[in-house]
């Protein structure tokens, strides 16, 4: 089967697209190594990327976009949980609004972002209410969050739920580069998740439940934000027909989970190297210090698709088979062993983030829409 055509959105040049078939990943395009899908380098506006998918779930769950323009880049990472319409809606969406909100100010800013994620709510909520007759399970579907804005010199960073960015800083002139988190995580496994909870839901407490060794928020999720998942924002949703398994005894005065995402603002430095941006599968098994230090130590070229195979080795591992078992294994079954897994990388030009120069073409990439 070739899941290539219906699995990438890609706008760029005529050759560009032109190996968007290609299971070889010549002339830029896309590649295909199982349930791996990757793009081994390209250049967007400021520098070069690298990019890899793989699935796990029935339906590949993740999202994911690259957007690089004169207005600068953003990149989304969407991990949908539930089903894939959150993150679907996410992908279709979430730009658009930043794209009008930007324009409409002539500036990005933090507000220009948050705008943008409280839109996109908005609007998937306004969905699951149409709907909510003839697919009242699109109540109980979500999707993590998380952005990359590069604007002038100053990059934004933006997150609900628990993917994560990761910088790879060099350190002065020792040769040397160093791991730095820069988004922050909204899950009930951190202790300062839980206690945000708890103030935030100081009468309620079944707000986190230890279950299994697992806290989740009412023992259900364990994100504490996300797009969607609106049967724990509005009680209106959380009742019949929706399955028991996601309804909550006491009615919902206040959402649960919220939609304001946790913001950045990080000025670009020369020493910056490259961004690492990932859904939890990747973080599940590779330290961002472990993660850096493939990027770092090989060449460009496949640098994504090097740290999910680096995490599919490790998930192999951990269930005592080979690498080689693993990748045998079908999808549905495979989510048993671990997540979908999304990975874009940015490679950082100093030289033209600082003189403000935008590299052509533009650049609009999607990950699968309909896999």
């Amino acid at each position: 089967m070739n899941f290539l055509p219906r699995c990438w959105s890609y706008s760029e040049t005529s050759e560009s697209r032109g190996g968007e078939s290609s299971s070889s990943n010549t002339n830029g395009g896309f590649g295909k190594d199982g349930l791996l899908w990757f793009h081994d380098i390209g250049k967007y506006g400021s520098g070069e990327f690298s990019m890899a998918i793989v699935q796990a779930n029935q339906v590949l769950e993740d999202q994911s976009q690259i957007e690089s323009g004169p207005f600068g880049t953003f990149v989304g990472v969407y991990d949908g949980h539930g089903g894939p319409d959150t993150a679907r809606y996410v992908c279709d969406h979430l730009f658009q609004h930043f794209q009008a909100s930007a324009e409409g100010n002539g500036v990005v800013t933090a507000e220009t972002i948050q705008r943008a994620f409280l839109e996109t709510e908005r609007g998937f909520t306004s969905l699951v209410s149409e709907n909510w007759n003839s697919r009242p399970q699109m109540a109980t579907v979500g999707s993590c969050c998380l952005v990359g804005a590069i604007y002038q010199q100053t990059l934004f960073v933006a997150n609900l739920g628990d993917s994560r960015v990761v910088l790879g800083k060099k350190v002065g002139n020792t040769g040397e580069i160093a791991a730095i988190q820069l988004s922050t995580e909204h899950n009930a496994n951190i202790e300062s998740i839980r206690w945000e909870l708890k103030d935030l839901h100081p009468n309620d407490p079944q707000i986190v439940v230890l279950r299994h060794g697992v806290w989740r928020v009412k023992g259900i999720i364990q994100v504490s934000r996300s797009i969607g998942d609106v049967y724990l924002k509005h009680t209106k949703y959380c009742r019949e027909p929706i399955n028991g398994k996601f309804r909550v005894s006491e009615p919902i005065n206040m959402p649960v989970l919220l939609a304001t995402p946790s913001i950045l603002t990080h000025p670009i430095h020369p020493n910056d190297s490259f961004l690492i941006f990932a859904s939890d599968g990747l973080w599940e098994h590779l330290s961002n210090e472990k993660a850096v230090q493939i990027v770092q130590s090989h060449p460009r070229k496949g640098s994504a698709k090097r740290l999910v195979k680096a995490a599919l080795h490790e998930a192999a591992k951990k269930r005592e088979m080979r690498y080689s078992d693993l990748r045998n294994i079908g999808k549905k079954v495979r989510r048993h062993f671990h997540d979908d897994i999304t990975v874009i990388i940015l490679f950082l030009n100093y030289d033209l983030i600082y003189r403000g120069v935008v590299q052509d073409p533009p650049l609009s990439i999607r990950s699968a829409l309909e896999h």
